[in-house]
């Protein structure tokens, strides 16, 4: 059946999927894990389904599964309120120097980055001592996450304030941009990092054993749920909540050091956000949809009410844009938050060469090295068929192009 800019796919035994997937390729194994959450007791309405699609764990990456007095945590997942920043500037292409390697050695230097193993001594990818900054913002966030942990003592030895300001790893990245007009503008990818991780870890935990003593018959173990009113639906309430809410003031905290990193570099004095956009793309929230307040999960998917911005990037050689939301009720008003992978990270690294990497991010001051061969564009959609795909959700503000990738 086919309407609109969807599809439609009826799902024996539970709701539908609505496909903004037209001219996308979607792989087998993610439209069986759409279907296996369509079949839950306690979706609401339909599925959407965006044209980043694919396989992920428990719950497909690049999917909007509204719930009704209950919340699926391996469907919100580990990195909890993972997202984008933007912030554009007044600075103009020909105010970049010529060699932009020390521009992103000086990034690289000041925003840590990657991860150490335990045995190796020193995590590369959390702060030593933590400047000012990171301790200010720490202030709003920690008398909450002392409360969390006095329910929760697990959660107390984590990576927490000292990952407050800090990239990760794999697709986490920062990136200089310019857009259609030859604007500067500064871009980043990045969650809730050890700390997040740490609280959906746990909160899965605890569904899937919640789900041996309620739930018989689930599609995926993956998809265990609480229920408003069970022991710890709460508990998992408030520590998304507090989640999504750090990993916010990380994007933030990490924006105000690359801004002024790059103050140190380039003189000329310039203006920051003139345009900026802070956005979730992995999280649960309860919203209003179709006469019914439900939790809206988006696992890989931004909200995009009429006129709210978001940003969809694309892999590191291609184009990203800043949206604005066109309100569609049909996608629970949401659309994709990027161009989605094609193949797996395992995939990328046997397929393609030093050499490929290079020729696919010519143009781009990065990492070119067999470490992140797995995040080679050719790894991802093309981003173009992805934006064509969901025209219906959003319109294109920016036209974004890198210039600098600084990858986690």
């Amino acid at each position: 059946m086919t309407n609109q800019n969807y599809n439609v796919e009826e799902i024996a035994g539970g709701v539908p999927v609505k496909m903004w997937t037209k001219g996308v390729p979607v792989e087998p194994e993610a439209r069986a894990q759409l279907a296996n959450a369509a079949r839950l007791p306690i979706v609401f309405k339909h599925v959407a389904a965006m044209p980043d699609v694919h396989l992920g764990i428990g719950a497909t990456v690049g999917s909007v599964i509204p719930t009704l007095k209950a919340i699926i945590p391996a469907a919100v997942g580990v990195d909890i309120g993972c997202g984008m920043m933007a912030a554009k500037t007044t600075l103009r292409a020909e105010d970049l120097p010529d060699n932009l390697g020390p521009l992103r050695a000086a990034i690289e230097k000041a925003v840590p980055h990657g991860s150490t193993p335990r045995h190796r001594g020193r995590d590369t990818g959390s702060w030593e001592n933590p400047p000012a900054l990171v301790d200010q913002a720490w202030a709003t966030l920690v008398d909450e996450f002392d409360a969390l942990c006095e329910l929760h003592p697990r959660l107390k030895n984590t990576n927490n304030r000292k990952h407050l300001g800090t990239l990760g790893t794999g697709n986490h990245f920062i990136e200089v941009c310019l857009d259609e007009e030859g604007a500067v503008w500064f871009m980043l990818h990045s969650g809730s990092r050890g700390v997040g991780n740490a609280i959906g870890t746990h909160f899965i935990e605890l569904a899937k054993k919640d789900a041996e003593l309620h739930q018989r018959n689930l599609p995926d173990k993956d998809l265990a749920y609480f229920e408003e009113g069970a022991q710890y639906f709460g508990d998992y309430v408030r520590g998304v909540g507090w989640a999504q809410r750090f990993a916010m003031r990380n994007r933030e905290v990490m924006m105000a050091n690359l801004i002024a990193t790059v103050r140190q570099v380039i003189t000329k004095p310039f203006e920051s956000h003139i345009e900026a956009v802070n956005c979730h793309h992995n999280y649960v929230q309860q919203e209003r949809h179709f006469g019914e307040d439900v939790f809206v999960t988006r696992k890989g998917a931004v909200s995009a009410k009429r006129g709210e911005l978001g940003i969809i990037p694309g892999s590191m050689g291609a184009r990203s844009y800043i949206v604005r939301g066109l309100g569609n009720p049909e996608s629970f008003e949401s659309c994709s938050h990027g161009a989605g992978r094609v193949m797996s990270r395992t995939k990328a690294k046997k397929l393609f060469t030093v050499d490929d990497q290079i020729q696919a991010t010519a143009g781009v001051e990065c990492r070119k090295d067999a470490d992140v061969i797995d995040e080679i564009p050719m790894a991802y959609k093309d981003i173009d068929a992805v934006m064509a795909a969901q025209r219906d959700l959003v319109e294109v503000v920016h036209t974004l192009k890198q210039v600098v990738c600084v990858k986690g």
